[in-house]
């Protein structure tokens, strides 16, 4: 992360936040809840809900388990359309967290928050370097992580997402999640908004695979994905980005992005690469 985003996330710090360990629940409290779509576990991380699938066969690994950190992690999601999707990443060993920082749009705050998930997994036996994934809004989540951590991201996957919150939810929205003015937001685009950052990802040669559809007018092609990739193949790295564009499709619940084998066995192959990597 740079200084200066540094210094812009420092002003939305959380009193208290703890980034090393699951926080306890305060006797008498009522433990955090979330309805989940595939079997798993729902606990309390930083003060926020976040909840866990693990991998069917769990592996042994010195290296750390596999992982694909998932967002927008809110009460509706991950919902029943993407049942198929993580059941795959299980079965296929591969575990499945995310963290609900409200609509945050990849705000300073959301990054921290992931931070402290990050530490509690990485607290709990999983790798350090998890692959991310982002479905519409969330891919604003997704890639503000992933700028951020350059690092300790093994790749980033999308469906239809946003990586411009000025085409999606917009400035006015956005501003708010961001604690910002929208003309002081709109000032900082540079360092706040993830598609005008995105070849931090090309420089460090983090691959992505993204399905997006051709007729999305809520999360416009050519100004999120089609623009991320853009930008890589400016930095000559064009080819470490996989776009798959379905024709006439549109912000929906088609089938097709949900079961994409394509973009699931990328994430499974990302997660796992670095354990691979390190035999």
């Amino acid at each position: 992360m740079s200084n200066a985003l540094r210094m812009v996330a420092a002003s939305f710090a959380l009193a208290g936040c703890m980034l090393s360990q699951g926080v306890p629940q305060a006797a008498g409290a009522e433990p955090p809840q979330k309805k989940l779509v595939v079997p798993g576990e729902v606990f309390e991380v930083a003060g926020k809900t976040a909840f866990l699938f693990p991998a069917a066969e769990p592996a042994s690994s010195a290296e750390g388990r596999p992982w694909i950190l998932y967002s927008p992690t809110l009460p509706p999601y991950p919902d029943e359309a993407e049942r198929w999707m993580h059941e795959a990443f299980t079965r296929a060993g591969v575990a499945v967290a995310g963290i609900d920082t409200g609509e945050s749009y990849g705000s300073p705050a959301a990054v921290q928050a992931a931070e402290a998930l990050h530490a509690e997994m990485v607290r709990r036996g999983y790798a350090r370097r998890p692959a991310v994934l982002g479905r519409s809004r969330g891919g604003l989540w997704a890639s503000a992580w992933a700028i951020a951590h350059p690092e300790l991201t093994a790749g980033l996957g999308g469906i239809y997402p946003v990586y411009d919150w000025r085409t999606y939810p917009g400035l006015e929205k956005a501003a708010v999640a961001y604690d910002l003015p929208p003309e002081a937001l709109a000032a900082q685009a540079s360092a706040l908004c993830p598609i005008e950052r995105i070849g931090v990802l090309a420089e460090a040669g983090v691959p992505v695979c993204i399905i997006h559809g051709d007729q999305d007018s809520v999360v416009p092609l050519e100004p999120n994905s089609a623009e991320l990739k853009r930008r890589y193949a400016a930095l000559g790295k064009a080819h470490l980005v996989e776009l798959i564009v379905a024709e006439g499709q549109g912000h929906s619940f088609w089938e097709g992005f949900f079961h994409c084998q394509e973009l699931v066995d990328f994430l499974i192959h990302a997660a796992k690469a670095e354990r691979s990597r390190l035999r």
